[in-house]
């Protein structure tokens, strides 16, 4: 859920790095803003989508592609203006990070209209920002920075799960629990989320390099570049531990493979040790005449030195044959 208060604002870039937020809620007529305009709506309020696609801001298409469901990221170029669709990782209290959060941009010189329907904790951060005067001053740095800031937060959740992983490896080393299974299945399943959903989206910040409009600058393009590639190592780490995992989770059962042929291999020594024993008493325990030493008093102890010494020469057969 959502634990924004207002679901939608309306904020004003002065162009030097400050912002403030502007009194002004879905269906209210927009006010006369002095710098940069930045409507950040949520398109799960049916007032706030209701007002979007009927307030002429946007054509059509751009509008509907604001509120769509549809979250595979995405550069589309339209006019002078950009379409985005972007997924952050979840960083809300009690979400799992996998569980990726969408932003829908249009940009335009001038203008910046943002839909999402939960909280970003990279917009979060760019309007704390602004109000403390070190946001960002036009639309292509708005853009750059909100993408490094997705991609910063990407990183740390990816460098959390290495952390895991690593101890995840240790335990493997020192001694693995049955619980060590568990974690590496979570482990394993966040890697591949991520994975899966960091995919599209590295195909779509190489689009947006390429792509070239009037109020981005060689800089921003630099910097988008480089946000890029940045990207694309995380996407490699997210690799790597999806391989680390694979080779944890193999070590994993050899160990207990191992563990379990041992305890077989000893209750196949103990079956191989007693079983000729347990025919022996067997054979002397028949209710019939004629039981070689029934009638001795000694007949019960040389019974007894007889088995011990039949046990004792299969364990001395099985040491020659190097199988204890």
């Amino acid at each position: 859920m959502d634990p924004s208060p207002i679901p939608s604002s309306l904020w004003s870039l002065d162009g030097q790095g400050r912002g403030e937020r502007l009194p002004w809620q879905p269906g209210d007529s927009l006010p006369q803003a002095q710098g940069l305009p930045w409507l950040h709506l949520n398109y799960a309020d049916e007032t706030a989508r209701t007002w979007l696609l009927g307030s002429g801001l946007l054509d059509t298409p751009v509008a509907e592609a604001l509120c769509d469901e549809e979250t595979r990221p995405r550069v589309l170029h339209h006019k002078n203006g950009l379409l985005l669709t972007l997924r952050g990782v979840n960083l809300n209290p009690g979400a799992e990070p996998e569980d990726m959060v969408s932003i829908r941009l249009w940009i335009e010189d001038g203008r910046i209209i943002s839909t999402r329907k939960r909280q970003l904790k990279s917009v979060k951060e760019i309007q704390a920002d602004l109000e403390a005067g070190s946001g960002p001053r036009n639309c292509g740095e708005f853009l750059v920075t909100l993408l490094a800031r997705m991609t910063e937060n990407i990183g740390g959740v990816i460098e959390e799960l290495e952390d895991r992983m690593a101890d995840v490896e240790e335990q493997l080393l020192q001694n693995p629990q049955p619980q060590t299974r568990q974690i590496l299945a979570d482990v394993r399943r966040e890697a591949v989320a991520l994975r899966r959903y960091l995919g599209p989206q590295r195909e779509a910040l190489s689009r947006l390099v390429t792509e070239r409009v009037p109020w981005m600058g060689t800089d921003d393009h630099f910097r988008i570049r480089e946000t890029a590639d940045e990207l694309i190592r995380h996407i490699e780490d997210l690799d790597a531990v999806r391989e680390r995992a694979a080779l944890a989770h193999e070590e994993f059962v050899n160990h207990f493979s191992e563990k379990l042929n041992r305890r077989m291999f000893l209750l196949s020594v103990v079956t191989v040790v007693f079983l000729p024993l347990g025919f022996l008493t067997g054979l002397f325990g028949i209710n019939v005449g004629g039981i070689p030493g029934a009638e001795s008093p000694m007949g019960f102890a040389a019974f007894c030195l007889g088995t011990m010494a039949v046990a004792v020469g299969i364990v001395i057969i099985f040491k020659r044959n190097r199988w204890l």
